[in-house]
């Protein structure tokens, strides 16, 4: 291949622009050019979105402040997920899963032997919520932005409107970091002598000669799967979920909410994103268990707008990934990358992290692509790590009905989960396990405890026994109290966003 100097993705959208941004930001000071090519006519899909703590990272890298772009893109504060009625067990009918900070390092410890006491049957507290500051700051609806006087941070990622989003960083890539951006549809792709390609072709035969192309065009993945022939690994034997229905609904009365909220329905769960303008609302479910029109009416009813007028938007998922992700001079990224469904808002992660991962081992050999073998390898095992930890979530789901309990009985689990899944239930140290598979770098022990715990996976109430008296458990009044008080260092959500609307 010869070295990459000329940069042209194919598609918009998030992360199309993503990739405009970063690429044209990490290479400012080369002689490289950037053009993105989209066509006027496909729309962004835009349902209201969540993202982990790395969008952060993302924007930060670019140097562009949250007061900047979040009021454009109406978007609030995240401080984690509420997954509700996945588990009938009581007392675990609802949890709540915080991304990580600093300072669970003063509680998570005893979350984890808590656990385990339970696990082994002990009648000891060991429901998530109860130890962890991001839980109380969205029961609360604290933003997660402290005062200058508490020099402690807190992870948080945000809510936004994807399309808005994806305008924003356009505005930015096209008017600061020089991007070309050429507004037109693309019929096919002129090939190089190596296999490769060398250029897009326009309608009406005009061409946009590259070096290196991106594939952000969505499903259809008209680069990495059209023209190169890159085949899809489904993720369908162990990921039931091929569709979603969006519905947008008012902005909630009163404050605004700081947390993802996953209500599970009959056959998959409904989203709840709160936005600064609206609500954006969806279910995410199996067409093998329900159809597109069942479950319209089950999600109307859910929000209580079963005779509103309000139009709703039909989705289909491809779940899985390519097998490669960087394939000659091409590199898929988003949807023509692949698929995890949204129940743990890592779409625009893994965007982050292909593009940053990717830019570090193509500079690093000089435009070239002696690490791209290491590269796609570390993509195809992430996609792997994060899968794992999403179909844990329906494997270990405490409801009825047919749906469910077929997820509960998937045996076509991975060796790490079956690991996992051996350790909890054996009374084994989770943390020791998840850091011997070397999968920590996708989910956090605190992850996979919070998981575990907070759908009540522990002995039925009636096997367990008092704690023994020289068992060293946490004071949890002391926990409630250094909670409880440092969250009084932390604004109320809407007043964190009116500053940013201010400044």
């Amino acid at each position: 291949m010869a070295a990459a100097r000329r940069f042209v993705i194919l598609g918009g959208g998030t992360a199309g622009w993503m990739a405009a941004a970063l690429i044209a930001h990490r290479c400012r000071e080369l002689a490289v050019s950037v053009t993105l090519v989209e066509s006027p006519e496909i729309g962004i899909i835009g349902v209201g979105e969540g993202s982990t703590p790395q969008l952060k990272v993302f924007f930060d890298e670019l140097g562009i402040a949250e007061r900047e772009w979040m009021p454009a893109c109406h978007a609030t504060y995240k401080t984690g997920i509420r997954f509700a009625g996945w588990s009938d067990a009581p007392g675990f009918e609802s949890y709540f899963h915080p991304f990580q900070s600093a300072l669970d390092g003063h509680t998570a410890p005893a979350f984890y032997f808590h656990t385990r006491a339970r696990r082994t049957g002990r009648d000891v507290v060991a429901h998530p919520d109860r130890f962890f500051l991001a839980a109380r700051l969205a029961e609360a609806r604290l933003g997660p932005v402290p005062g200058e006087n508490f020099p402690f941070d807190l992870g948080y990622g945000y809510h936004f409107d994807a399309t808005l989003v994806g305008q924003f960083l356009a505005a930015h890539a096209t008017e600061k970091l020089g991007v070309h951006h050429v507004p037109r549809r693309v019929s096919g792709t002129r090939r190089d002598a190596a296999g490769g390609i060398a250029a897009l072709v326009l309608e009406g035969g005009e061409e946009i000669a590259g070096d290196f192309f991106i594939d952000a065009s969505g499903f259809r993945a008209s680069l990495i799967g059209e023209a190169l022939g890159e085949p899809f690994e489904s993720f369908a034997g162990n990921l039931f979920n091929n569709a979603a229905v969006a519905l947008p609904g008012a902005r909630d009365a009163g404050a605004t909410s700081c947390e993802t909220v996953s209500t599970a329905l009959s056959s998959g769960w409904a989203w709840r994103i709160p936005l600064t303008d609206r609500t954006g609302n969806g279910y995410v479910y199996s067409t093998d268990f329900l159809s597109p029109d069942v479950a319209e009416t089950e999600l109307r009813r859910h929000l209580g707008l079963l005779d509103a007028d309000i139009p709703a938007r039909h989705l289909s998922m491809r779940v899985g990934q390519v097998r490669r992700s960087w394939v000659g001079n091409c590199l898929a990224i988003g949807l023509a990358q692949g698929f995890i469904e949204p129940l743990e808002a890592t779409a625009l992660h893994i965007v982050h992290a292909t593009l940053s991962g990717w830019l570090e081992a193509l500079l690093a050999d000089g435009f070239g692509p002696s690490h791209r073998d290491q590269f796609n390898a570390a993509i195809h095992a992430r996609y792997e790590g994060i899968r794992d930890y999403i179909v844990c979530h329906y494997r270990m789901n405490r409801r009825d009905g047919e749906y469910w309990r077929a997820n509960a009985a998937n045996d076509h689990l991975s060796d790490n989960l079956k690991s996992l899944m051996t350790c909890w239930f054996r009374g084994g140290e989770l943390d020791e396990e998840v850091a011997r598979l070397g999968i920590d770098r996708y989910y956090a022990p605190l992850s996979w405890h919070c998981l575990f715990a907070g759908y009540g996976q522990f002995p039925d109430a009636a096997r367990l026994r008092p704690p023994e008296a020289d068992l060293p458990l946490a004071d949890m009044a002391k926990i409630d109290r250094f909670i409880a008080g440092c969250a009084l260092n932390f604004p109320a959500h809407d007043d964190l966003l009116a500053r940013l609307e201010e400044a």
